[in-house]
């Protein structure tokens, strides 16, 4: 019994060597074909990298293109709103050429220009109702001076004209001097455009109206001194329009003929 026993465990011994030595052969003989099996997985996985990387490019580019068609078509867009426009610029821009065509001409003719606004408004002032004469004799002065170039005494000469034509469609009053010979004293006047000038005493006794055929002051009586009152309260916001009933201090039938036939 002792001696199988021997025998069995050497047996046993001899068996597991056996196989021991098999797997590690099998082992031995596995070995290229596990790195091989990591190889390819290594391989795999770059090769997905890669793709990856490529579809992450693709995103971008087709991101890209997308941004560029979007532009694309927003100029368009843009450009066809732009073309009315630019049509219009176009005519201005010619427009322009040709009045530059002509501008040497236009600056030879500034003077005699000039020259005529500035004897039409110095009988303008003489013709005209006599009131504020020193403040409009000094904005007609202005334009005059040789040292001004014809092109702003041009804009000088017609922003006169626009103030004197502006008075034509003012009611104005305000306290000034009147002056008879050397003797001056203050008054109140009452203007109705260019039809009536009138003028009260402060303590509203007297008051005259303005005879431009005459060239002279003509007393007003009672009833008109009134209305000029009546007129100067509704010229400084103190009472509400309303019809005035005053004479005149010129024929204004009479003075568009005059005017008609100087022109």
């Amino acid at each position: 019994m002792k001696t199988f026993r021997v025998h069995l465990s050497l047996g046993l011994a001899i068996g597991m060597l056996a196989v021991e030595m098999l797997t590690a052969g099998a082992l031995q003989a596995q070995a290229p074909l596990v790195e091989a099996s990591h190889q390819a997985q290594r391989s795999q996985a770059e090769l997905q990298a890669r793709i990856d990387e490529a579809d992450g490019e693709t995103r971008e580019l087709l991101d890209e293109l997308r941004r560029v068609e979007a532009e694309t078509r927003r100029l368009e867009a843009h450009n066809i709103a732009l073309a009315p426009r630019l049509v219009e610029r176009e005519a201005s821009l010619d427009r322009h050429a040709a009045a530059l065509d002509g501008l040497e001409e236009t600056r030879a003719a500034l003077p005699a220009l000039n020259h005529g606004l500035q004897t039409r408004l110095d009988r303008w002032l003489d013709e005209d109702l006599p009131f504020l004469i020193d403040e409009r004799r000094a904005r007609v002065e202005g334009p005059r001076d040789a040292a001004v170039p014809p092109t702003e005494r041009l804009a000088r000469l017609l922003s006169v004209w626009r103030s004197e034509l502006a008075y034509g469609r003012e009611l104005d009053a305000w306290r000034g001097y009147l002056s008879e010979g050397e003797r001056r004293r203050a008054v109140d006047f009452l203007r109705l455009g260019r039809v009536g000038l009138y003028y009260l005493t402060p303590d509203g006794q007297q008051g005259a109206v303005w005879r431009a055929e005459e060239a002279r002051w003509q007393a007003l009586e009672a009833g008109a001194r009134k209305e000029v009152r009546k007129g100067m309260r509704i010229a400084r916001g103190q009472r509400a329009p309303e019809l005035l009933e005053l004479p005149v201090s010129r024929d204004i039938e009479r003075r568009d003929v005059e005017r008609g036939e100087r022109s």
